[in-house]
């Protein structure tokens, strides 16, 4: 019987005691298999660990608890059935400007009256150009994939919501109905403020003064509705528009990348080609690991972000098992 070989000397216990107390910590507990498990959000960032951040007060009985060091925050047994004070609305608003992503864990999904009136508290719903809404909420859409669906999922690939409006929606509410029992279907979501600040002044100075088109006709995009579409009977044909590459977020006042691979097509004023290099760094830098955050679904969660600084992408990973989701977008202002 051939010995096995060892690529690198065995330790004597005292070397490897030795060797295990001189490296960093940060290296033991990345390799650690006994990590805590997270019921609400995976980060997706090796950085400091939200499970140690404590939670902030938004009122003497509801608490923050962030998600990851850059995106999001979560809060419980907020009863959302019911319409909220002024005051609380104020600062679930103040939060979301903070955070970018609030995750709602209810234990029951609200019915679709009661998302459409919890939504409301934020916003003017929209109905989106593409698929017809549920029965007699048409600015509800059900966003699913069916246990028996092999291809891609709805809206299967990086990006912001229909940034190919004039005016694209503030934000976007997401309610889950039924998810796969073993896991899959989370949702990444990655924080264009950070992604932005990470560039070079230089670059910067060059994106400051571009504007791109965005567009519903992209390939990659339109087979993630295309069953969607043709089930519906709805479609509002091919929309584009120009918007500001680096938008200025209307109520911070803070700069994001307002770019995404599902919508943009080029710079004005450029060609295809000569924009591809460009965009693709771009695409590729504004959803590094260290910008985002991983939700982990449950039925009755519903998470609400900020189209105006955040990109999102649902992760197509549950393929003999059924998703379902209600979603609400609210109307917005012309990107500048």
């Amino acid at each position: 019987m051939a010995t096995r070989r060892c690529l690198t000397p065995l330790r004597s216990d005292a070397a490897a005691s030795r060797y295990m107390s001189a490296r960093p910590a940060a290296t033991i507990a990345r390799h650690s298999r006994t990590q805590p498990h997270r019921n609400f959000a995976t980060p997706s960032s090796n950085t400091k660990s939200p499970a140690h951040v404590p939670p902030v007060m938004i009122s003497p009985e509801y608490a923050l608890t962030p998600l990851s060091p850059s995106i999001g925050a979560s809060i419980s047994s907020l009863p959302l059935d019911k319409p909220l004070s002024s005051s609380l609305i104020s600062s679930l608003r103040s939060a979301l400007l903070n955070h970018n992503i609030l995750l709602f864990n209810q234990r029951e999904p609200l019915t679709p009256p009661q998302f459409v009136s919890f939504a409301s508290q934020f916003g003017q719903p929209i109905e989106y150009p593409f698929v017809t809404g549920i029965p007699n909420h048409p600015e509800v859409i059900e966003v699913s994939k069916k246990a028996t669906d092999t291809g891609s999922n709805f809206g299967g690939v990086w990006h912001s919501d229909t940034t190919y409006l004039s005016d694209p929606p503030m934000g976007t509410l997401l309610q889950a109905l039924e998810i796969p029992p073993f896991g899959g279907g989370d949702t990444m979501f990655a924080n264009q403020y950070a992604a932005y600040e990470s560039l070079s002044p230089a670059l910067k100075g060059i994106l400051d003064g571009l504007k791109c088109i965005q567009s519903s006709a992209k390939a990659d995009t339109t087979k993630t509705r295309e069953d969607r579409v043709k089930d519906s009977g709805k479609g509002s044909g091919d929309l584009e528009e120009v918007h500001p590459v680096v938008r200025t977020h209307p109520e911070t006042g803070r700069k994001a990348l307002y770019v995404n691979v599902a919508h943009t097509t080029r710079f004005e004023g450029w060609t295809e080609e000569e924009s591809r290099g460009l965009l693709e760094f771009l695409w590729k830098m504004q959803v590094r690991m260290e910008f985002t955050c991983r939700v982990r679904w449950r039925p009755g969660m519903i998470a609400f972000w900020d189209n105006r600084c955040t990109l999102h992408y649902p992760l197509n990973d549950y393929h003999g098992y059924a998703r379902r989701m209600h979603r609400i977008t609210l109307a917005g202002d012309r990107p500048r």
